[in-house]
């Protein structure tokens, strides 16, 4: 998510010509063959090393996606930017991205398509996936207090600032106020503590680390923009939706299958968490999971794309929220 959008056509092109990770093959009977006939169809994912991919693991950990006759090799991202072009390419058959960033690309006419949901916020304000944090000392007591301070998101003009917004906007604070700055999550808790940023919208495990150094939450600013917002989903090409509906629907059900197995299932979801990334000890503990619904919420995703229409995220262009989403 560190990379930004704006170049994204571009980068889809320049990736046009790579060599897909087995992307002549998804279209040619291979996933038409899964689950039936015993026959395996490879699929390559792009995902980013974060809590909310943790049902895809524990999906494939517990057999559904080989009940399908699929077998998941996972590509480590950078985040939803770079793995969109990977997608679209044929470098990887499906892929993980939050939902502005799908928005974004949609309207530059990247043609991408939603297949499944990926994660949600939890609906907890106070206690969400992400959070405002700033130091134990600051003067800052609310979301209304950040106008006119400087906020840590991973990236510029996307679903963090947005949301950022709104609950500044909801507190009675002037959003338009709030000076934005980029920095990697995994950055953000020593440029808090070290006094380069105001505050700081982290992501899991970033904000468990922050807490532990004295951090503390002003803003929820997923749950108070929608305490059901869809916060990100998997997705394919528009491509593979056509010529592989066969593959598209079997790992469409695996994913659901994994992702109400995560949700009856937390403490199973948390401890998958040491097989694909570093988090462990106290941190993994005491880290704040998302929500895993199987569906999108399209109202949630509705006031998400006006928010960003507002910010002047799309260049003027509006997202087709039924055409992008299942």
């Amino acid at each position: 998510m560190r990379r930004r959008m704006l170049g994204l056509a571009v980068a889809v092109m320049t990736l046009a010509g790579a060599a897909g990770c087995g992307s002549s093959d998804s279209g040619s009977g291979g996933a038409s063959s899964a689950g039936g006939s015993g026959k395996t169809t490879r699929v390559t994912v792009g995902v980013i090393p974060i809590v909310d991919v943790a049902p895809l693991y524990l999906g494939q950990k517990k057999g559904f996606f080989a009940e399908r006759g699929i077998e998941l090799k996972t590509v480590t991202a950078q985040g939803g930017a770079a793995i969109i072009p990977g997608v679209v390419s044929g470098q990887f058959q499906f892929g993980f991205s939050n939902t502005t960033s799908l928005m974004l690309a949609q309207t530059k006419g990247v043609p991408v398509k939603s297949v499944v949901n990926g994660a949600a916020s939890n609906g907890k304000v106070g206690a969400d996936v992400t959070a405002v944090l700033v130091k134990k000392d600051s003067p800052v007591r609310s979301a209304k207090d950040l106008a006119g301070r400087t906020v840590a998101v991973n990236t510029l003009q996307n679903i963090g600032d947005t949301t950022v917004r709104e609950s500044v906007r909801k507190a009675g604070g002037d959003p338009t106020k709030v000076k934005f700055v980029e920095i990697p999550f995994d950055q953000m808790p020593a440029a808090l503590d070290g006094g380069r940023v105001d505050a700081a919208w982290m992501g899991e495990p970033a904000q468990t680390v922050a807490k532990a150094q004295g951090a503390r939450v002003v803003a929820s600013p997923f749950a108070e923009t929608d305490p059901k917002l869809t916060v990100a989903t998997w997705f394919t090409s528009a491509k593979i939706v056509q010529q592989d509906p066969a593959l598209v629907k079997n790992f469409t059900e695996a994913m659901t299958e994994s992702l109400e197995y995560a949700t009856a299932h937390p403490d199973e979801a948390r401890q998958i968490l040491t097989t694909y990334t570093k988090i462990g000890g106290d941190v993994l503990s005491g880290l704040i999971l998302p929500a895993w619904p199987p569906q999108v919420d399209t109202a949630s995703l509705e006031k998400l794309a006006a928010l960003g229409e507002g910010d002047g995220i799309f260049g003027g262009k509006k997202p087709d929220i039924q055409a992008l989403f299942p």
